[in-house]
């Protein structure tokens, strides 16, 4: 694992050099990243997956929050590298966690040697025909991405006017800091007045995940009386 940079950026020496050195036959990397919501651009993941054919290993770029980001996605470098594999899942945007339902997109020759080694019964045919439904509507179960995407930028504003600094986020959440509290008190301090949100381990950050206008708008009280 190489550690990223202090503004949750990929390291692209180390990661390179890493490869190099230790020859992995597969390297994972998360875009939109969780928990910080920063993502990769597609030349990093280019000089990534040029680093891993050196090696014969696959390059696997995890998407599972990609439908709320506006960057392009890994996807449109399988036609160039085959060692390039994307995986995403249904239970972010299209609101599907229950179903726990991924999927991948990558080369056919890939695709082909993975029909060999999966499971027999990994997917129940209720599991496949409820997604085939929700692909089938698509328009209308990613309808309200763009309304959260909106609401996410004005609770980054938000935070911003309360002088916190925000991680760049391409994800349903944002990542913040600046404030005096340790992460655990103040994060008790918003449980103590009905507002959950996130201590994901990162000393003197917290995550919260965009919600409801009311939500955010409570939130956004709470934390200011215990910030100001």
């Amino acid at each position: 694992m190489v550690a990223r940079n202090a503004d949750f950026s990929l390291n692209i020496p180390e990661i390179l050099a890493a490869i190099t050195k230790s020859k992995p036959s597969i390297t994972f990397v998360t875009t939109p990243n969780n928990p910080t919501g920063t993502t990769s651009s597609i030349e990093e993941l280019k000089q990534i997956a040029v680093q891993m054919k050196k090696v014969g290993g696959l390059l696997v770029v995890d998407e599972a929050y990609a439908e709320f980001s506006n960057h392009l996605s890994a996807a449109t470098l399988i036609n160039e590298f085959e060692n390039v594999l994307v995986i995403r899942t249904m239970s972010k945007a299209f609101a599907f966690a229950g179903v726990r339902l991924g999927y991948l997109v990558a080369n056919t020759q890939v695709i082909n040697a993975m029909m060999i080694v999966r499971l027999p019964y990994h997917l129940s045919s209720l599991t496949q025909a409820t997604a085939q439904v929700a692909l089938e509507n698509t328009d209308l179960l990613l309808g309200k991405v763009a309304q959260l995407r909106d609401a996410r930028d004005k609770l980054i504003t938000k935070l911003e006017q309360l002088g916190l600094t925000v991680a760049p986020t391409q994800a349903n959440f944002i990542l913040f800091t600046g404030f005096k509290n340790t992460s655990s008190q103040l994060w008790q301090g918003l449980v103590d007045k009905g507002v959950l949100i996130r201590d994901v381990g990162l000393p003197s950050y917290l995550r919260v995940s965009v919600g409801t206008e009311a939500e955010n708008d409570k939130f956004i009280s709470e934390l200011t009386s215990l910030i100001k």
